[in-house]
């Protein structure tokens, strides 16, 4: 079990959740499935540039929930709520004209997430900064976030050179074997002129870390008694 590259499906049903939560017959299995891929690539492509981590999908029997976990909500939201009504109409498409409804949960440390990690190391490869650089900069950010331990591996054409080859460096721990340790895991790929740059990312979280409220929640909370919540 020592060979296992992905820590979350290591840990699943464990400490980990599965990002798609709904049960199916073996008729509706394959439709559910494409349906649910097509539905996180038309989120990651259309939220480029609001940094989304993850994409939880939930199905009741006429009704799915897009749970999209982004370290800016702003971006999700757009002014006056018009990106989210746009997204609620092309989903409900690819559902098959079921009731959706969308909810956004912010990350306030993205340093502290693998994927956006890994992400970030990306885009500054693209912006030609050196991988090592890149690479030092995230470690150094997630670790005085409070992290106990990351470690990043970048595999390709580094630099440009004409072999490819993978470089890694690691702060901290990474106890990959013990489940109870919250190790979260990031992949994201660099598109440069020299071909991909895969970049793998494992977190230590710090143990006890809250889960992110969704940003709703939040401002329902905040309104005094007796007063509407803010409408976005």
């Amino acid at each position: 079990m020592g060979q296992k590259v992905n820590p979350i499906g290591y840990r699943l049903a464990v400490s980990r959740e599965w990002r798609s939560r709904w049960y199916a017959s073996r008729k509706e299995l394959p439709v559910f499935l494409h349906a649910d891929l097509k539905i996180r690539a038309y989120v990651k492509d259309k939220l480029k540039l609001a940094a989304v981590a993850k994409i939880v999908i939930e199905r009741a029997w006429n009704s799915i929930r897009v749970t999209i976990f982004t370290a800016r909500p702003g971006i999700v939201i757009g002014r006056k709520g018009t990106e989210i009504e746009k997204m609620t109409e092309e989903i409900g498409k690819m559902a098959g004209g079921k009731t959706v409804k969308i909810d956004i949960q912010e990350i306030k440390t993205p340093e502290l997430d693998a994927q956006l990690v890994a992400e970030n190391v990306a885009l500054q490869i693209e912006r030609r900064i050196s991988f090592r650089r890149a690479m030092k900069k995230s470690i150094q950010a997630s670790m005085d976030f409070g992290a106990q331990g990351i470690k990043l591996r970048c595999a390709g054409r580094l630099g440009g050179a004409e072999i490819s080859r993978a470089e890694w460096y690691r702060e901290g721990k990474i106890p990959l074997h013990t489940l109870r340790q919250p190790i979260d895991y990031g992949f994201a790929e660099a598109n440069t002129v020299y071909g991909k740059i895969g970049i793998k990312c494992w977190l230590c979280k710090p143990e006890g870390m809250n889960e992110p409220q969704p940003v709703e929640k939040r401002e329902r909370d905040a309104a005094a008694p007796g007063e509407p919540a803010p409408q976005p």
